[in-house]
């Protein structure tokens, strides 16, 4: 899980691992939950909104359970191997996270409550792991898809940071990045809704139990 020794790296593209030019699976046509297509084009008025916090088993339960989401799907963003696999994902040598990604209907749930619930089911302070699961793949970040959706992060980032450290907690790790340029690879057939089809299976989501103040913070990232 580590590029270099017991200790997770990033690779540079160079060390990166090759990939492909396609997928070698077709991703399922709908989510096994919610019924909706999995892969776009989705519908307009719908919004897209990307998550790394953990694995992603447990972290797309989380979100398809939201009213106002519309479709959920996993995979892998924000590193350099073309249609990685799980198994080259987990080298750590594809550069990846394990990625959420949610399609919502912005007039029922706001971005601002699905940054809550990112905040709130991971800890953001731990780099690369989460809890027991250690790797580059497991680190927390936030790719978004607007000017709107970065400054929004930005300002929870900030506001969050300041619970933390007033619980006694370190400082937050979590990479606010633009999607744009960080293609989103979707996950193999068996990882998509993942829990639903094995309900006993394993769940690595657990945050610190400290509240995010997201959805009244101010864009400075102050709290009224």
């Amino acid at each position: 899980m580590a590029l270099f020794g017991r200790t997770p790296v990033l690779p540079t593209p160079e060390q990166a691992l090759r990939g492909r030019s396609e997928p070698e699976f077709t991703v399922p046509e709908r989510h096994a939950v919610l019924g909706n297509p999995l892969v776009g084009p989705y519908p307009d008025g719908l919004a897209v909104a990307d998550f790394a916090l953990g694995c992603f088993w447990g972290a797309e339960r989380v979100f398809w359970r939201t009213p106002g989401v519309w479709t959920t799907l996993v995979g892998y963003q924000g590193g350099f191997t073309e249609n990685p696999s799980y198994d080259e994902v987990g080298t750590g040598l594809t550069g990846h996270a394990e990625a959420v990604r949610v399609i919502y209907d912005p007039s029922l749930v706001p971005y601002e409550t699905l940054l809550k619930l990112f905040w709130e089911n991971h800890d953001p302070t731990q780099g690369f792991r989460q809890a027991n699961d250690v790797g580059t793949q497991y680190r927390s970040a936030l790719y978004t898809h607007s000017p709107a959706q970065a400054a929004a992060a930005e300002a929870s980032r900030t506001a969050y940071q300041q619970v933390l450290t007033g619980s006694g907690h370190g400082t937050i790790t979590t990479a606010i990045l633009p999607a744009e340029g960080r293609v989103f690879y979707p996950a193999e057939p068996e990882h998509q809704q993942y829990l639903e089809k094995n309900p006993g299976g394993y769940c690595g989501i657990g945050g610190t139990g400290v509240s995010c103040p997201v959805g009244v913070a101010e864009p400075d990232g102050r709290t009224p």
